[in-house]
């Protein structure tokens, strides 16, 4: 009987260690944000308020994790109206006819403890093309109202507008070729 047992114990460790578990991002703790060079002296700043990402990984440090995000473009802010209102038009983003954004990771290699490349396809604008950015995990605590698990992680990567037909209108330097992605989240178990 004690062998049976053993054996019982063995399996559905190695099953939790071999599960995958899927982590959902904390809406009320994280950003996905823009920075883009106008004119070339200043710094525009925005963000796309309404998305949701995942991560699925059988490791406890995150190493085998795969990413995914949804944004709805019509959630784009930068804090003027009149200038989101251009952005969500066909000069940009388009919003009516090409509501989201999406990527999906494809690659993650380590770059040092706790850093990595994240690659993946983005699609932007109707175009999906591969990026690669650089993937910061934060850690893993428990948070001590919920008392449940919290990771974090930021992304940031560089991606050029033409290579998405984005606000192909506007030549550089009224709007700067490469824009700067930054995506800090908190993520739970799902």
């Amino acid at each position: 009987m004690k062998k049976v047992f053993l054996i019982i114990q063995f399996v559905a460790v190695s099953f939790g260690v071999m599960a995958q578990s899927v982590w959902q991002n904390d809406k009320a703790h994280s950003q996905l944000k823009f920075d883009i060079t106008h004119l070339g002296v200043s710094t525009v700043s925005g963000a796309f308020t309404d998305f949701d990402a995942t991560i699925t990984a059988s490791k406890p440090d995150f190493s085998d994790a795969s990413f995914e995000l949804t944004a709805k473009t019509a959630s784009i802010n930068t804090g003027v109206e009149k200038r989101n209102d251009h952005l969500k038009s066909a000069d940009f983003f388009d919003a009516t006819a090409i509501p989201e954004l999406t990527f999906k990771s494809t690659e993650l290699k380590s770059a040092g403890k706790d850093k990595y490349q994240l690659t993946g396809n983005l699609t932007l604008h109707g175009v999906t093309k591969p990026v690669t950015m650089e993937l910061w995990y934060r850690g893993t605590i428990t948070n001590q109202m919920s008392k449940k698990p919290v990771a974090g992680f930021r992304a940031t990567g560089v991606i050029k507008r033409s290579d998405f037909n984005l606000g192909t209108k506007f030549a550089v330097p009224m709007l700067s070729e490469e824009v700067t992605i930054i995506a800090d989240g908190e993520f739970g178990p799902k």
